[in-house]
């Protein structure tokens, strides 16, 4: 795995941090320390930064976000995980 290196996403207010793992390009944020509507924005200017199959967002989430995934449900797959903490990891990528 890549060394994950800061990027900036336009309009967003979280760090986003980017690194590439078996030929995939992840873009990952955490809003865990944040109200809403804080990680819905962050998610939503970060999946448009999504460009091919080979890209996937990443957002650690203090809940699943599914007013997010009604939302995205028709351009946007995803896979949550809830980790130990509590917390969620969401995966996302672009419908083929």
């Amino acid at each position: 795995m890549q060394e994950k290196q800061k990027i900036t996403i336009p309009m967003t207010t979280l760090e986003f941090v980017t690194y590439e793992k078996d030929g995939i390009r992840y873009y990952e944020f955490d809003a865990t320390e944040c109200q809403p509507p804080e990680p819905m924005v962050n998610a939503m200017h970060g999946l448009n930064y999504l460009k091919s199959e080979n890209e996937r967002l990443v957002g650690i989430f203090f809940h699943e976000p599914t007013p997010l995934y009604e939302k995205i449900r028709a351009l946007f797959e995803y896979e949550a995980v809830e980790l130990e903490s509590g917390d969620f990891r969401i995966e996302f990528k672009k419908k083929v």
